[in-house]
């Protein structure tokens, strides 16, 4: 089998992902109940991993999602251009009064033993209302896309969203573009937004498709039906990539397109003491990075900063183990920042990368 390259030569996007913009409202430490302000934070999975890779990676990006007509939506365009993500959008009229909306995610911090609350308001979301046909995908990929990337969370939103994410990959794929895909398996979007999908049949029809998954022990069990060890055990490490590996190789028997496989590994101390690691199976190789003790100041997007690093280190053409360690590298820098998005450097990150440390730069 030849090895997973990415397409070569210029391109329009280097990477284009498809998914729904939130808005996440963070009130820092301070639990909701008691909250009297808010940060305002725009986020979604696929795209935090296209705001990434253009703002500190430096690669041409993009973001096909829903977009309503309205304040808030005028506010999430603004983060978008921000970060240097070429958005298509498809529009939507709002009503004013019900919507549709863009999806509100709650989410204070916590703070040592009190751990972070996250709750939703995902209502007449526009990102559900989405459907084939909505995309010109042969005009789109007509000028090159070497990556094309979406999730999990994006296909549970409804009927359409998981078969326009399937018309989507076809096309990536008649273009030649790597395609990856992050389980980001949540049980109760599932029970809610899913109605009565089964997200194993679901999630089984899109990985078919898929070169790079990117999902941990329990998405693998709970989103693809993969056998294994029972999800979590008192007293067990959550750092050994042992059992990990194992279920990797059911996934791959059962999926056998499936080229490379991905997670991290975290151990939680408290809400802001974290042991942080991560693996990657590519081509029947393993891979483990080192392991980093992080104090947290917000969790939230680690994963999603994870996977940016490790698609940037593929996409450029780094070797397997430091393509793993600029994801680990990536992901362990985003979790020192408040909001879902980067704030880090390439600089910083390869210097983490390769063994650095939090001493003064001067």
């Amino acid at each position: 089998m030849p090895a997973l390259t990415v397409r070569p030569g210029p391109a329009a996007l280097d990477f284009l992902s498809l998914g729904a913009l939130v808005h996440r409202l963070d009130p820092g430490i301070i639990p909701f109940r008691k909250a009297r302000s808010l940060d305002i934070h725009v986020s979604g999975g696929e795209y935090n991993v296209a705001a990434n890779l253009a703002d500190c990676f430096g690669l041409k990006t993009g973001i096909a999602t829903a977009m309503p007509k309205y304040p808030i939506g005028e506010l999430v365009q603004a983060s978008v251009r921000a970060m240097g993500v070429q958005p298509l959008y498809k529009f939507f009229d709002h009503d004013g009064v019900r919507g549709p909306n863009l999806a509100t995610v709650y989410s204070d911090r916590g703070a040592g033993v009190r751990p972070p609350v996250v709750f939703y308001n995902r209502s007449n979301e526009a990102g559900a209302l989405l459907k084939p046909g909505d995309f010109n995908w042969k005009e789109i990929f007509a000028g090159g896309v070497r990556w094309f990337h979406s999730g999990g969370i994006f296909a549970a939103l409804s009927d359409t969203t998981s078969e326009l994410i399937l018309e989507a990959m076809q096309a990536a794929k008649e273009a030649g573009a790597i395609i990856s895909f992050d389980l980001n398996y949540r049980a109760k979007l599932w029970k809610v937004a899913g109605g009565n999908r089964s997200p194993q049949e679901v999630l089984g029809r899109i990985v078919k498709h898929v070169d790079v998954l990117i999902g941990n022990e329990e998405d693998l069990q709970l989103g693809l039906g993969i056998q294994g060890p029972t999800v979590e055990k008192r007293g067990e490490s959550k750092l050994d990539s042992t059992k990990f590996f194992d279920v990797i190789g059911q996934a791959v028997q059962k999926f056998p397109n499936i080229r490379a496989v991905a997670t991290t590994l975290r151990e939680v101390h408290s809400t802001n003491r974290h042991d942080w690691a991560a693996v990657l199976w590519l081509d029947g190789e393993k891979f483990s990075s080192p392991t980093a003790h992080l104090d947290v100041v917000d969790r939230i997007g680690g994963g999603d900063g994870f996977a940016t690093g490790l698609i940037y280190g593929m996409i450029a053409g780094r070797p397997t183990q430091e393509a793993l360690n600029f994801g680990w590298a990536h992901g362990a820098l985003l979790t020192t920042f408040p909001g879902d998005v980067t704030m880090a450097k390439l600089d910083e990150v390869e210097a983490l990368a390769q063994g650095g440390s939090a001493r003064v730069q001067r």
